[in-house]
């Protein structure tokens, strides 16, 4: 990659410092093997002032346009809204885009062929979704179809355009309710915050429009709970996951953990996984 700094580390941006933002930030802090943070791209920048004095070595903050300049990875942890902002100017500058809002990746597309032209690379981390290797090796051979049914407590779902839409009342739900079903790239739409998952599963395999997707309300749920089912000429194989939501309620704990990996994989001796 282009622009190492002279110790030949890799030097990592963030932009946004959320519930997930911020635990990468404090994982780089502590050590990364052959990973620095250098610059940290926030909306308000007094409101993480304390955060940002508690690191051992405090990073540069800068607008999200000029990340890439700072930095050899971008990782993005903010509202999907703001990916083609953080994600088109580091791509642009031949950087590796780390994409937690993956589901705003699919109106973005362009930003693929963009990072080919630039030697760019977008990564999409695993997430909240174990077996995405799995569907990686599949997705080699033939793929027949995908299936995924996402339950979710009532608190991470609010507020979902699908929901806001339809005006759905989820608030005084007694039983899980079916609320979307259909193709993968639609549940985006209707569920920016909550399908990062099914469109991750997508990429990976045959694509957000073939890719079948249901999502519940369900208050007899505190996790955010996934299950797939594949079938492909290589295996059949069905998945299953419970992910305990962090303290912003859409976003699952395992998320921040996954970058994390992520991360660590891309200087390590021994990597597992493909």
């Amino acid at each position: 990659m282009s622009g190492q700094n002279a110790s030949n580390e890799l030097r990592v941006a963030i932009a946004g410092l959320g519930s997930i933002g911020s635990k990468v930030a404090i994982a780089l802090d502590e050590g990364i093997e052959g990973l620095t943070l250098s610059a940290v791209a926030v909306r308000d920048p007094a409101k993480h002032q304390a955060f940002l004095a508690g690191l051992r070595r405090q990073p540069q903050i800068l607008p999200i346009d000029r990340l890439g300049e700072a930095a050899d990875i971008v990782i993005e942890c903010a509202p999907s809204s703001q990916l083609r902002a953080i994600v088109e100017p580091a791509v642009r500058r031949g950087r590796a885009a780390v994409v937690v809002s993956v589901g705003g990746l699919l109106d973005n597309f362009d930003l693929v062929d963009l990072a080919r032209a630039s030697g760019g690379r977008i990564l999409v981390p695993t997430g909240a979704l174990i077996g995405l290797d799995a569907v990686n090796a599949a997705a080699v051979g033939t793929i027949h179809s995908v299936k995924m049914v996402t339950r979710k407590p009532i608190d991470g779902l609010r507020g979902a355009p699908f929901i806001v839409q339809n005006n759905i009342d989820i608030d005084n739900l007694r039983e899980p309710l079916k609320l979307f079903e259909g193709s993968a790239r639609d549940a985006a739409k209707g569920f920016p915050a909550n399908v990062n998952v099914a469109v991750a599963l997508s990429l990976a395999g045959i694509g957000p429009d073939r890719t079948q997707m249901q999502v519940w309300a369900d208050p007899t749920v505190t996790r955010n709970v996934h299950r797939i089912e594949v079938e492909a000429d290589s295996a059949r194989f069905s998945m299953g996951i419970e992910n305990i939501p962090s303290e912003n309620p859409k976003t699952g704990m395992i998320t921040a953990l996954s970058v994390i990996a992520l991360l660590r994989k891309q200087r390590a001796t021994l990597a597992v996984g493909t």
